[in-house]
């Protein structure tokens, strides 16, 4: 089993990092562009090894992508975050360009492989991916739905003064403000959460969810990258385990909740062939409006990258 995170960033470095620690593969490929960079971060991950006791082994290579030749998963992590003064256009122009030349090159010598993208925005971004790659679309979607669920359930988890391994959600929509959390389908140990939290109180841990990544910017002046990380190393462990766990992520809508050619966050079963189903929840009309809603923000974004006339 081989896996290959392409971006030596936080979050690329996190994600590899607990691949390696949870044993998910013999062998781990980190890549940057960045001469040292990743391979001084593969090293001392390594070098942790006899101290967390795992036997996967991470390396690091400089923009070499023989070196990822056969693998199983490739996450993309690579992109720059949006910087004071810069359009919401100019990541894309600039993001897409890059997500576009780290899919050509790793699927050049991994065409069986299935890809993670976690670069942002990351609804256009897998799009990019997909139109790149050429193949399934069952092989190609991103990690959103994992962190902002994560989020959500964390901030239930402080509320009530629980456990989190107690709360499961559901989150479905695009990355970003127009993310779709469904309280209908959020319980702790089975127990609906609205019967646990005050309504107003609950909409408001739904609006910190939806600004969550804000949040930490605003805190820390960079993104969030432990929780992006190992959200993105969750996807992983579930198709090289092949466990079909059930999980929100970023798919290609085929006519699913009456929506079509569009990557959107939804409900999935992710196995050892990337997206083994597509789950379509009964919404009710508030849900469903408020899906609509966020798709209508994705496909605006998306149109953004058609216009750029990369493909």
């Amino acid at each position: 089993m081989k896996i290959t995170v392409i971006g030596a960033g936080n979050v690329g470095a996190t994600c590899a990092n607990v691949c390696a620690q949870n044993e998910l593969a013999n062998e781990i490929y980190l890549v940057d562009i960045k001469e040292g960079v990743a391979e001084g971060k593969a090293l001392d991950m390594w070098e942790s090894s006899p101290i967390g006791l795992y036997d996967s082994r991470i390396i690091g290579v400089t923009n070499d992508y023989e070196k990822t030749k056969d693998s199983d998963v490739i996450v993309i992590t690579s992109g720059i975050p949006r910087k004071p003064g810069m359009s919401r256009d100019d990541l894309i122009a600039t993001n897409a360009k890059i997500v576009k030349t780290v899919t050509e090159n790793s699927i050049k010598y991994s065409p069986n492989a299935k890809i993670i993208v976690v670069a942002n925005p990351l609804d256009v971004m897998t799009y990019t991916a997909y139109l790149t790659a050429k193949i399934d679309s069952s092989r190609v979607f991103g990690m959103a739905g994992i962190l902002d669920t994560a989020r959500f359930r964390s901030f239930i988890a402080s509320e009530l003064n629980c456990s989190p391994k107690d709360i499961q959600s559901v989150l479905m929509g695009g990355h970003g403000d127009t993310m779709v959390p469904l309280t209908r389908y959020t319980t702790v140990s089975g127990i609906p959460v609205e019967e646990l939290i005050e309504s107003n109180r609950l909409n408001e841990i739904v609006e910190r969810t939806k600004k969550g990544g804000g949040e930490i910017v605003n805190l820390m002046g960079t993104s969030a990258w432990y929780a992006p990380g190992a959200a993105a190393a969750q996807m992983v462990e579930s198709i090289v385990k092949n466990q079909n766990r059930i999980f929100p992520c970023c798919c290609w809508l085929t006519g699913q909740y009456g929506m079509k050619d569009i990557y959107l966050g939804v409900p999935c079963k992710l196995g050892s062939n990337g997206i083994e189903e597509i789950l379509e929840l009964k919404l009710n009309d508030q849900e469903m409006e408020m899906l609509n809603s966020s798709a209508e923000a994705v496909r605006g974004v998306l149109s953004v990258l058609d216009d750029m006339n990369l493909f």
